[in-house]
């Protein structure tokens, strides 16, 4: 497999994390037993967001891609691909604090929902 096809992989699986985060929350109503892994998913992209840890598919998808004699980037996954797609120019660290807080509220509705679902008497 080309070094390209593997860094580009990377960057979808990337992105498809990033929308399990924002998403995965109403999958758990069809299948409860994503909840637990979804929770840890969102604890973790809260996380890296607030720590500057960086994802650990940022270097890999990197080196793949220098390895394809593409260039690599120095800035995050989501700084370089995502947030010129989403979030407007001038993002400051306060919003992205309000992000973060709309994301966890987000989440807490919809297994509020599935919770309360599961509890109501059938019939």
């Amino acid at each position: 497999m080309s070094a390209r096809i593997i860094a580009d992989a990377t960057m979808i699986l990337h992105f498809l994390f990033i929308l399990y985060v924002i998403f995965g929350a109403p999958l758990a109503l069809l299948h409860r037993s994503l909840i637990w892994p979804h929770v840890v998913a969102t604890i973790w992209a809260v996380i890296v967001n607030h720590t500057g840890w960086g994802c650990p598919l940022t270097p890999v998808e990197n080196h793949f891609r220098v390895l394809a004699g593409q260039q690599g980037y120095s800035d995050s996954f989501i700084d370089h691909y995502i947030m010129p797609m989403v979030y407007p120019s001038g993002l400051t660290g306060e919003l992205t604090v309000y992000l973060s807080i709309a994301l966890v509220i987000w989440n807490c509705a919809w297994y509020w929902l599935v919770l309360s679902k599961r509890r109501r008497p059938h019939g």
